[in-house]
């Protein structure tokens, strides 16, 4: 592993630096106009070359930000990222709609078809979306990855989840597969695209098989699971994960308005299986279970947080006002494109929030900031700690 951070979790460093990044589909085009600005602050400070792997002992991701993750910490021929974080966004909206195509998706006769398509087999069929990341992650495998890569998914043969983690390969070494394929197996949401099947080395002469559907059912957001690592590679290593500190940046793909109900337990009550996979635009289940996830780690986290006191220092980004198309994960209308772009650069601009606990809304930090002030203190601690490192 090149290790674009120098210094991986559980070494001499101090101070353990982790990004995470929600699933989310289209909706990837939030954290990709975040990461961009946090990317640049960093080049501010450390010059043009500078890019986020470079400062993340961690990169996680879940779904579309399995795709993120894979795009900031994959190498090119020249070992450095293969993709700049401000090209991200334009990459979705470049390739979104060749991965999502809309054909028609207003009309009657489409939603007809598409009921019927979803009675028969997933909305997408995926080819662009494998095509797409064979031709840009190659031969690249996980431990190929410039910095560590934590990315969940969820095997259907098992009904467990696969959590890839360069952390785990010694032990594990079956679990170093293609970034291609983990990238395609995380982000299989079913009904919308096929599960992923392949095949990997298992270190002992033989082969295991993956059978593979979206991150999202095991953890939407997968900061918690991130921390869980380290602190598992930590404890391996004779260390104690409480005698670090933590630096931690989170981003979401943003979230529906919560002051209106999205569901009830009156018209739920009527529901058959078709309601609970499609209604609305939406597929109820899969808002459930990500919901369910994302709240679980607001609680753990919580936790974790006072346990680990000063010492942790944790920065949630997430946008909790979508409504209309923008709440889709498969809306790649240019309309919607341009709306999620302006999404992502109002949420820059809007005060740092963190969640209550009881409702689950985002309620503003008392003296905190913008997201972009407070990206920009990070910025310059992530920097303060790169040159550390490298002078010791």
């Amino acid at each position: 592993m090149a290790g674009g951070s120098s210094a991986a979790a559980g070494d001499e460093a101090k101070v353990v630096t982790i990004l995470s990044i929600d699933g989310g589909g289209v909706r990837g085009i939030i954290p990709a106009i975040v990461l961009a600005f946090l990317e640049k602050e960093l080049q501010k400070l450390d010059g043009p070359d500078a890019r986020i792997a470079d400062y993340f002992d961690v990169v996680a991701g879940t779904s579309t930000g399995g795709l993120l993750t894979v795009m900031l910490a994959a190498p090119d021929k020249d070992g450095r990222p293969l993709f700049d974080a401000k090209d991200l966004a334009q990459f979705y909206i470049d390739e979104s709609p060749k991965i999502f195509p809309q054909n028609c998706r207003g009309s009657i006769f489409s939603k007809i078809g598409s009921a019927l398509a979803l009675a028969t087999g997933p909305k997408y069929d995926g080819k662009y979306l494998h095509s797409l990341l064979h031709r840009h992650l190659g031969d690249t495998k996980l431990d190929g990855a410039l910095t560590h890569v934590v990315i969940p998914a969820f095997d259907i043969a098992y009904l467990q989840p696969t959590i890839f983690s360069s952390f785990q390969l010694e032990n594990q070494p079956a679990k170093n597969a293609l970034l291609s394929d983990i990238a395609i197996g995380t982000s299989a949401a079913p009904t919308f695209f096929p599960a992923h099947y392949f095949e990997t080395n298992d270190g002992k002469g033989g082969t295991r098989a993956f059978n593979l559907i979206d991150g999202a059912v095991a953890a939407n957001n997968p900061t918690l699971l991130a921390m869980n690592q380290v602190a598992e590679h930590m404890v391996l290593a004779g260390q104690q994960p409480a005698g670090k500190s933590y630096i931690v940046i989170s981003i979401g793909c943003g979230t529906s308005s919560l002051p209106k109900l999205k569901y009830s337990a009156k018209d739920a009550a009527k529901w058959g299986i078709l309601s609970w996979l499609i209604k609305d635009g939406s597929v109820p289940i899969l808002d459930m279970f990500n919901a369910g996830s994302a709240d679980m780690v607001d609680f753990h986290l919580s936790v974790l947080s006072a346990v680990l006191g000063t010492s942790h220092q944790y920065l949630r980004i997430q946008y909790d006002k979508l409504s209309g198309s923008a709440g889709s994960i498969d809306d790649s209308s240019k309309a919607n494109l341009d709306r999620l772009v302006k999404i992502g650069e109002e949420l820059l601009s809007e005060k740092v929030s963190g969640v209550d606990l009881e409702t689950g809304r985002n309620v503003e930090v008392p003296g905190g900031g913008t997201n972009a002030e407070e990206l920009a203190k990070y910025a310059k601690q992530l920097s303060d700690e790169r040159r550390r490192r490298r002078n010791n």
